[in-house]
């Protein structure tokens, strides 16, 4: 796999982790269902951000990881 298909993907693993933290806020503050829901609201709301977070933070850090490896042989 090349690095630009591997950061492609991995940008679009960060875009649906963040898309999945805020579909869990709004549905943890905005949506009444949930909120009739109770504590399977609200298990609801939290699965969907600690999806969005398991998506997109350590996919940022090798992300990251990545561009600095990239950038420092770029500079050799």
């Amino acid at each position: 796999m090349t690095d630009k298909k591997l950061i492609f993907i991995l940008k679009i693993c960060i875009t649906t982790g963040i898309c999945l933290i805020l579909l869990g806020i709004y549905l943890h503050n905005y949506n009444e269902t949930i909120e009739a829901m109770g504590v399977k609201g609200i298990m609801i709301s939290a699965v969907c951000v600690a999806f969005g977070m398991v998506l997109s933070l350590p996919t940022k850090m090798y992300l990251t990881f990545l561009l600095v490896t990239r950038e420092a042989e770029h500079h050799d």
